[in-house]
């Protein structure tokens, strides 16, 4: 069983969350998943549909996997150092980093990305580029494998990185099994990236 402790603040993406959790939630025997926010209770998204975190930062909480998605709010959580701080030592704890979107900056500014290769999404690529200068981003990847980090580019590219993460813990198979009960059509090759030429990044 894999513990995984989802980070939410204000303004975070709602598919960014809610894609990948459909994911992992359909294998409740392999996978338990905890909201976490600053502090707990209702969050509002991006959308303004709000999510409710059962846990806070300040919970004696340990997760396997640390799974951070993006959104508009990251902008401003890039300068919560306390939320930073939060996410340096759980991950530090995990097996695993998750990432979807903008989320990698965050990543980025607690210092966890350092020398590593990283995606992001392509729409906000330099913006996030700034955050982590020493990082390796890949300006063309649907989504990156780094020893424990596992980065994605944009919003849906979250999904096809949970059922690449389930194929990396569970085998092939049973990722295939989890796109077919979700009727989804996986992009299983992680560097198939077409929004990078859209936006002129190759």
């Amino acid at each position: 069983m894999h513990r995984i402790g989802v980070l939410i603040f204000p303004g975070f993406e709602l598919l960014d969350v809610f894609g990948p959790m459909e994911m992992f939630g359909l294998l409740p025997d392999k996978y338990e998943l905890c909201m976490v926010a600053e502090t707990p209770g209702p969050v509002a998204s991006n959308q303004r549909l709000s999510a409710y975190a059962e846990h806070g930062l300040h919970d004696d909480d340990t997760y396997d996997i640390l799974f951070v998605p993006g959104g508009a709010g990251t902008r401003k959580e890039i300068g919560n150092r306390p939320l930073l701080r939060w996410i340096a030592e759980v991950s530090a704890q995990a097996e695993y980093t998750l990432s979807v979107c903008t989320g990698s900056a965050l990543l980025a500014r607690a210092g966890l990305l350092d020398g590593r290769k990283a995606a992001t999404n392509k729409s906000a690529f330099s913006w996030v580029e700034e955050q982590g200068p020493k990082v390796k981003w890949q300006r063309q990847a649907r989504w990156v494998e780094d020893g424990p980090f596992i980065t994605s580019s944009g919003v849906t590219a979250g999904m096809d990185m949970a059922l690449g993460a389930i194929a990396l813990m569970h085998g092939q198979d049973t990722a295939r099994d989890v796109a077919r009960w979700c009727e989804y059509t996986w992009q299983e090759d992680k560097t198939n990236d077409p929004f990078a030429r859209m936006y002129g990044l190759v």
